[in-house]
């Protein structure tokens, strides 16, 4: 359904300035991801982000660090279903401090962000892991938690949320100061619920 090798480059994954933003007026600062043609996983292509390119987003309860952000308008696609898929990924760190931080995925429509807490990922430190984790986004509202939403007077319901989704991407969450290091993405996919 959806798949990222980064074969020709990093494929509209960016990270999260909060805090340029807010200098910027307002308007939202996405970085682009660092390519690399080698060194991946198998020694294929990657790409990767460090703090120099993300700050901690505030108007998220609790604080997130967007690190891996991609828009799906980005690539002129359409919103997407997202309900009881499979998500792939390879993560890594160098030189990563997480400072008490955990890493999820998280999912996003018009008006809200849901993170997969039930789902904490581990980043690989200083090289690939054997297998990439998989994870499958259960439509249980008791798997996520609904971080940010535009009118908390009328919150998304998940279900809403997953039927359309429009970004998504890895954060992190629960630091005690922000997230230094390098963080990379290999490999990643998303495939449709099996029948």
């Amino acid at each position: 359904m959806i798949h990222n090798s980064f074969s020709k480059g990093p494929e509209g994954w960016c990270s999260y300035d909060y805090h340029a933003s807010m200098v910027a007026g307002g308007e939202n600062v996405f970085i682009l991801t660092s390519w690399a043609r080698k060194g991946g996983v198998n020694d294929g292509s990657y790409v990767w982000t460090d703090n120099t390119r993300w700050s901690a987003d505030t108007p998220e309860k609790p604080l997130s660090i967007l690190s891996l952000i991609f828009y799906r308008h980005w690539i002129n696609e359409d919103p997407v279903d997202l309900r009881g898929c499979e998500v792939s990924a390879y993560l890594r760190g160098d030189n990563l401090r997480l400072d008490g931080a955990q890493c999820y995925f998280w999912a996003v429509t018009h008006g809200a962000r849901w993170h997969y807490t039930a789902q904490p990922l581990t980043i690989s430190e200083g090289g690939w892991a054997d297998a990439p984790q998989k994870f499958v986004l259960h439509d249980d509202e008791s798997r996520w938690h609904n971080s940010w939403t535009s009118n908390p007077n009328r919150p998304v319901a998940l279900t809403d949320l997953l039927r359309n989704v429009v970004s998504y991407g890895f954060a992190f969450v629960g630091f005690s100061s922000e997230v230094t290091g390098r963080f990379a993405l290999a490999e990643f996919s998303i495939s449709a619920p099996s029948a």
